[in-house]
């Protein structure tokens, strides 16, 4: 793969990543804001999530009944996403159509309208939306687990938001989150496809650069300390099976620990790929924790992993319980697995395999135009674009000894907090 990219601050502000990929005449491009749930308060939790749905309902160019129509009747696709520390737009086209999409990113980066109308019709969405997820023991689980882990910090709040919340946020509110932060200065624009590099500059530089920058809010948050007591919850309702998930504290994004954590994981869980918008898959079933909680009957399946943040957030293992077990033999069997791992090391075989896995699920997370685009913007918000141009180089620096005091740095049982889910 060409990791070769070429990057451009507009005067002002506006980061611009560029990479031409000749495959297909396609382009994708992005705006991702540096604004997710992290920089929300108390009392207006999920403002950043539905400004993002606000940004569909319309500017007095682009009214919200024709701008997916205009996007799909030129052969391409929009969508958008929020997450804890970022909101991100794209379109994908036809190269020779893409400007249409600039005109339209750069015109609702200003000039979405918030109709107060729209806005009470998407509370109600926002709310079922809400709601619908709550009906999943999963995601209530994984909630009271993440208030419990960030007592203090804003990752321990569902991106979503507070259900109080979502019934009190006013249009006023919206709107003032979105004039603080949808600026030029506090996003990164990435394109990738079919297209000339200059030319693509100067039409960027001449629908974005007319934009104004502003003065972005400091927003002063202190990274959750660790996890330093073991710490077991429980939650019931109606289930047909019991959920648990142990969780440990894990670096942030940018920590250089990342990568022998990235080897960890495909040993204990089986491999995992960073990349939430599109990605392959591989089976679990040689990994450590698959067989010794599935395949000896503690469990019915697992699976692991963590995300790249700005702050420390978690690495969490899940499992079904199989009906009959005490969810105990099941924590008994994990904290074994990885005292082992301390104590003994992994073999050579199954580092390269390890290696091996990482370096597949990269690499379908980076099969399409689409993907690629994604990645250099993904890895800004918590880093720069050569965290993910160097991805692969500092998976191959990791060593036996590394993934050992990983091991012992973040996987100890005191360092743990389980949460159990049944009826």
């Amino acid at each position: 793969m060409n990791n070769t990219y070429t990057k451009h601050i507009l005067d002002n502000g506006l980061t611009v990543l560029l990479k031409e990929i000749h495959t297909a005449p396609v382009i994708s491009h992005w705006v991702w804001y540096r604004v997710g749930s992290r920089n929300e308060l108390p009392g207006k939790t999920g403002l950043s999530h539905w400004v993002e749905h606000m940004q569909f309902k319309g500017t007095q160019k682009f009214s919200s009944e024709i701008m997916d129509r205009l996007i799909s009747r030129q052969g391409g696709h929009m969508n958008a996403f929020t997450y804890l520390d970022w909101t991100a737009f794209y379109e994908t086209m036809p190269a020779d159509k893409i400007g249409l999409a600039i005109e339209m990113e750069a015109d609702r980066m200003t000039n979405s309208l918030f109709d107060p109308d729209e806005v009470e019709s998407e509370r109600m969405v926002v709310i079922s939306e809400r709601e619908g997820q709550e009906n999943e023991p999963t995601y209530r689980l994984n909630e009271a687990i993440r208030k419990t882990a960030f007592p203090n910090h804003p990752y321990g709040t569902e991106i979503i938001g507070e259900k109080e919340d979502l019934y009190k946020i006013s249009r006023d509110d919206l709107y003032e989150h979105y004039r603080k932060y949808y600026a030029p200065n506090n996003a990164v624009l990435t394109a990738a496809g079919d297209f000339d590099t200059d030319e693509m500059l100067h039409l960027i530089e001449k629908t974005y650069g007319v934009i104004s920058a502003k003065v972005i809010p400091e927003h002063s948050i202190e990274p959750e300390g660790p996890i330093t007591s073991p710490i077991t919850l429980e939650e019931h309702g109606p289930c047909d099976i019991t959920t648990m998930q142990m969780v440990w504290r894990a670096p942030a994004g940018d920590d250089p620990d990342i990568f022998p954590l990235t080897i960890l994981d495909s040993i204990l869980s089986g491999p995992s790929s960073l990349n939430m918008f599109g990605q392959g898959s591989i089976a679990n079933r040689t990994s450590r924790f698959y067989q010794k909680l599935v395949k000896s009957g503690l469990a019915v399946g697992i699976g692991g992993g963590y995300v790249t943040t700005i702050d420390p957030y978690l690495y969490i293992l899940s499992a079904f319980v199989r009906p009959g077990i005490d969810p105990a033999e099941i924590k008994g069997s994990v904290h074994k697995e990885i005292d082992t791992i301390i104590r003994e090391g992994i073999s050579e075989y199954e580092m390269e395999k390890a290696r091996k896995q990482a370096r597949a699920m990269f690499a379908y997370s980076c099969e399409n135009i689409t993907n690629q685009a994604y990645w250099l913007g993904y890895s800004s918000m918590f880093a720069d674009p050569s965290w993910y141009t160097n991805y692969m180089k500092n998976l191959e620096k990791v060593t036996i000894e590394d993934v050992s005091r990983i091991a012992e740095k973040y996987f100890q049982p005191e360092n743990c907090l389980t949460g159990i889910y049944s009826k």
